[in-house]
């Protein structure tokens, strides 16, 4: 099992809910989330008032993912998620050493 961490921008989370849908893909947790980058912030412009922002807001998805399904996974992430603009985000991939139901005790592939 892997554990798949998206970061993308905060208006593409419909576009890639849909598209992992598509493939089977349900379960996920979303985090909103402020970070930089290589974008680094910058400055932005409110009401007329010009400010400085240090970090920028970014959506943060994570899924657990049978290893056999993790390359569609994030193929399908990637393809919703791109702007081609810079800050379009980052996705990691971590092994997970187990994963339990907690309501039924089911374990590992179980769990899914």
């Amino acid at each position: 099992m892997k554990l798949v961490t998206a970061v993308i921008k905060p208006h593409k989370l419909d576009d890639v809910r849909a598209e992992l849908g598509k493939i089977g893909i349900q379960g996920m947790t979303v985090t909103e989330v402020k970070g930089t980058g290589s974008q680094k912030g910058g400055k932005q412009v409110y009401r007329g008032a010009e400010f400085e922002v240090d970090f920028l807001l970014r959506t943060k998805i994570d899924l657990v993912v049978l290893e056999e399904n993790v390359g569609k996974v994030i193929n399908t992430i990637r393809d919703a998620a791109i702007t081609g603009k810079i800050g379009d985000g980052k996705i990691f991939v971590f092994d997970v050493e187990r994963a339990v139901r907690i309501r039924t005790g089911e374990a590992d592939r179980e769990a899914f």
